[in-house]
């Protein structure tokens, strides 16, 4: 039996060899580390551990990155900072995964792009471009296929103002857009550009945007943003961060069935046409993600829908689901919204009568108990369904007996809002979200991103907040036993709430 035993291991442990030296992925060490970045000029490197969720949805994404931008020399390598701690602390690594840049040593940026292996392609293509890259009648063509959206500048050889304006614009957007320029005449006037003047080439709507403005960079960045963004795009877990951070309302069209949402889209796209640069619009797979319809304030069961959200404030504005969604009532409804004559809709589970534990927090008393300025307000952002929050409740209600009976009662608060049934000003893309809102600087909060541990709870709200609190550690020393939510049944809820945090 030992000797079956023994083969058996030995095929898994030869498996798990073949598998790692398969792979486009470097696994780097401290040993390893310099060396790999100083002969490679670019390099992506994500600082991971083992044991985190998020890490494990990256990693087919970044195996597949790896292996399509191994043709154009860009490398992808990791580190296991639970092996590597003194690797991952010289670089600063406070959370996991945490994905950084290195064109050699001493030259470091961190990756801002999505975790998906599209996003990331793109985003290190990106960066292996120059900021402007010279194009030529030769060389345009294949430009314009660099990526979904590309910008191209004409203007005159001489015209040097144009020329640092671009420059500077190009520095400034660069994970976003490949840059181009061109001073051939002939070249700009077949394009129909009038010189100075810039194109924003797409592989959706139109195919192309021309900016006719003043050639100033605020009015170019504005444009570019506007123009790159399709007229009635797709909300999904590769764009939903993207339309969050745009800076304008978003309305999205929910509906089950891809016909029903291009129907739909025809029909609002004059409005979507008339509203461009103010509101984004968006279909949405109702099927995938209808779940997202009661974050809005619609009926999670009732579709097509329609709704827009004021991203910045995370206000909602549900159009009425008794109503058909025609183009002339959600004009009528967008023309409304946009006049300031809808009212926003907010929801709130009712004020609790009596706080024990876990300060409960929901949308009517958010701003009295976590915008209290005298206070360390350690917030988790939470749903029911979630099977990392109910393993996290236990150690939580922990912390929150911990500070209840310090000197720090007072001045610290652990508390929890269900954000699934109450309306918050935070716009929370995963479950749960921790964050410190320290007393004196409500306006700029701390989120968590460490080990769900009582022990760097403490460490966190002590490093964070205003009074730098700190509770005996050695009352937390017992780890808690996960919850019942991480058997079966709890990693079911823990696949959904993967894909809640991606959209």
């Amino acid at each position: 039996m030992r000797s079956v035993q023994n083969f058996a291991w030995g095929l898994l442990a030869a498996a798990t060899v073949a598998a790692a030296a398969d792979s486009d992925v470097t696994q780097l060490t401290k040993a390893t580390f310099d060396d790999f970045v100083k002969t490679n000029d670019l390099v992506l490197a994500e600082f991971f551990a083992p044991w985190c969720g998020h890490c494990k949805a990256l990693a087919p994404e970044y195996e597949e990155a790896a292996t399509t931008l191994k043709e154009k020399n860009i490398k992808l390598a990791k580190i296991d900072c639970t092996e590597e701690q003194d690797l991952c602390s010289t670089h600063g690594v406070e959370g996991y995964p945490t994905l950084k840049i290195f064109r050699g040593p001493d030259n470091v940026s961190a990756y801002k792009g999505q975790r998906k292996a599209n996003a990331i392609t793109s985003y290190m293509i990106k960066q292996s471009l120059p900021a402007v890259s010279l194009l030529t009648k030769d060389t345009l063509e294949e430009f314009k296929k660099a990526d979904k959206a590309v910008v191209v500048a004409y203007f005159d050889a001489s015209d040097k103002a144009s020329n640092e304006t671009f420059t500077q614009i190009a520095d400034k957007l660069r994970d976003n857009f490949p840059f181009g320029a061109s001073n051939d005449a002939a070249l700009a006037e077949a394009e129909g550009v009038k010189v100075p003047g810039v194109v924003l080439y797409k592989d959706f709507d139109e195919g192309k945007s021309v900016f006719s403005g003043k050639f100033e960079a605020e009015a170019i960045e504005k444009f570019t943003k506007t123009a790159s963004t399709p007229l009635i795009g797709e909300v999904g877990p590769e764009t939903y961060s993207d339309y969050m951070s745009a800076g304008i309302p978003l309305a999205y069209i929910f509906a089950e069935e891809a016909d029903e949402r291009k129907e739909l889209s025809e029909a609002l796209k004059p409005i979507a046409e008339a509203h461009r640069g103010v509101i984004n619009f968006a279909t949405i797979d109702a099927k995938a993600f209808g779940a997202h319809a009661g974050n809005l304030n619609l009926k999670a069961d009732k579709f097509p829908a329609f709704a827009i959200q004021e991203t910045v404030k995370n206000l909602k504005y549900p159009f009425d689901q008794e109503l058909e969604i025609t183009h002339d009532a959600i004009k009528k409804f967008v023309d409304d919204f946009v006049g300031g004559k809808i009212e926003p809709s907010i929801k709130s589970e009712p004020i609790p009568e009596k706080q024990e534990g876990v300060t409960v927090v929901v949308a009517k008393n958010y701003k009295d108990i976590v915008l209290d300025d005298t206070k360390d307000v350690l917030i988790e952002f939470y749903a029911p369904w979630c099977g990392h929050c109910k393993a996290l409740a236990p150690k939580y209600d922990e912390l929150a007996a911990l500070y209840a009976k310090s000197e720090w009662k007072d001045k610290v608060v652990i508390a929890k809002v269900d954000a699934t049934a109450n309306d918050v000003p935070d716009e929370i893309q995963g479950f749960p979200t921790i964050k410190l809102y320290a007393a004196g600087s409500k306006d700029a909060p701390a989120t968590y991103s460490g080990p769900r541990s009582v022990e760097d709870l403490i460490k966190f709200i002590k490093e964070n907040g205003k009074y730098k609190a700190e509770v005996s550690e050695a009352e937390a020393e017992a780890e808690t036993p996960v919850a019942p939510a991480a058997t079966e049944s709890g990693k079911e809820e823990a696949k959904e709430t993967d894909v809640h945090d991606e959209l």
